[in-house]
């Protein structure tokens, strides 16, 4: 491991979000605060929601926020740069293992995966005005959580950047990512499916139901998941995903 070179890869991707600061906020906060306006003021202030409802949307817009941030933080370019712009193979010339490279993108996305989510807390409060009630009782809980929700979005985003083909994106986008947000509890909790036994075990398999899930339970009190299960869920599936990231880059690389 040259971690000379690692530093250097790593505050090059610094430098470069610093210079790209204002439009990387504009997208990762656009979609956050439409989605609180219209269905945590809008529908509430209406009366069609009750204003409880802003505490369960609030965990799972965060969750999303995070969970979009790796795709368009790594899978994205990924795509191009290994099928258009060959532009990884600048990286692949640094001195160091080709795995270290992939770590190295997955650190950088999860420093921008986890400022996504967290300034959406502030963004939402002036969105959503009063009736926003967020506990910190769990400090440690929410860090452990937010720590693994930005470690997914990364190895998930490079996952995915060396599986899909750059015409296979908006296959990825209906087919994935769009199931995934829609039963990803984001929106509602996981207690709420009572009512559709089937689908409430069905969408276990969706790691987004653990991330909603998770940032709910250690930020409000409204019923949710067992905080320890989301955490080795998500511990386990970040492992996965992990493996299979790496493994395909590599692969992806020396060919």
């Amino acid at each position: 491991m040259n971690w000379k070179t690692f530093y250097a890869l790593l505050a090059r991707d610094g430098h470069v979000a610093r210079r790209n600061l204002l439009p990387m906020l504009v997208q990762n906060l656009l979609q956050p605060m439409l989605l609180t306006f219209v269905f945590g003021r809008v529908l509430t202030t209406s009366g069609m929601m009750q204003g409880s409802y802003k505490s369960v949307l609030l965990p799972g817009i965060m969750a999303i926020s995070m969970v979009l941030a790796g795709v368009q933080a790594v899978a994205m370019p990924l795509i191009a740069e290994f099928q258009f712009t060959r532009e990884i193979e600048d990286r692949l010339l640094a001195p160091m293992e080709i795995g270290w490279l992939a770590v190295e993108k997955i650190v950088a996305d999860m420093i921008q995966a986890l400022v996504a989510g967290l300034v959406v807390i502030p963004a939402a409060w002036l969105t959503l005005g009063r009736g926003v009630n967020l506990s910190f009782d769990h400090p440690l809980e929410f860090a452990a959580v937010c720590l693994l929700v930005a470690f997914f979005s990364s190895v998930g985003g490079l996952a995915l950047g060396c599986s899909v083909g750059q015409t296979q994106i908006g296959l990825m986008f209906s087919l994935v990512l769009a199931p995934m947000m829609m039963f990803g509890c984001a929106y509602y909790p996981w207690s709420a499916l009572r009512a559709f036994p089937v689908l409430q075990y069905a969408v276990l398999i969706n790691p987004l139901v653990y991330a909603s899930e998770g940032l709910r339970g250690t930020l409000t009190h409204v019923e949710h998941m067992n905080t320890w299960i989301v955490i080795a869920v998500l511990a386990s599936v970040n492992l996965l995903l992990l493996a299979v990231g790496l493994k395909k880059f590599h692969g992806k690389a020396v060919s």
